[in-house]
């Protein structure tokens, strides 16, 4: 094998390692950023169905003068949103953000596998009545059952 054959040859094996290792660094910076990415609209998603979920919370609130009960709170929630007049004809715009089609049943679940339903807890024994809506995926939660001035608020503000 002469110089000009083995230098060939040589070229074109570095030309293939180089464009592996190129492909090695791209994926190398590239993938933990998409999963980042991901993690945060995935977090923004969780977020915005508990502050719907909170927008709930109140619609029932000012209709029936009270929170749902810790028991069963959520669910008659879900009950008051399918039956409400009200609620079925406005529940597309105001509580469709986080939903490609609205559904009352899915409001109270988060958007996180395994998909968790919310933890609602009433405090009833102050007034005005408070309430803790948690994600039980994260720390992220809306409200506090102590503090007043943290009604309706969430926590990642």
């Amino acid at each position: 094998m002469d110089i000009e054959s083995r230098n060939k040859i040589l070229t074109i094996v570095f030309g293939v390692i180089i464009l592996g290792l190129t492909y090695y660094l791209y994926d190398s910076l590239v993938t933990p950023y998409q999963e980042v990415k991901e993690r945060e609209a995935l977090e923004e998603k969780v977020r915005q169905r508990l502050l719907d979920t909170k927008d709930a919370l109140i619609q029932y609130q000012t209709r029936n003068e009270t929170f749902p009960p810790t028991d069963g709170g959520l669910d008659s929630l879900v009950k008051f949103l399918k039956t409400d007049s009200l609620m079925i004809a406005m529940g597309d715009s105001l509580f469709g953000t986080t939903f490609e089609i609205y559904n009352p049943d899915s409001l109270v679940y988060s958007p996180r596998s395994p998909f968790p339903k919310w933890e609602y807890t009433l405090n009833d024994t102050l007034r005005p009545q408070i309430y803790l809506l948690e994600d039980p995926g994260s720390d992220d939660a809306v409200g506090s059952l102590e503090r007043t001035t943290m009604r309706n608020a969430p926590n990642w503000n």
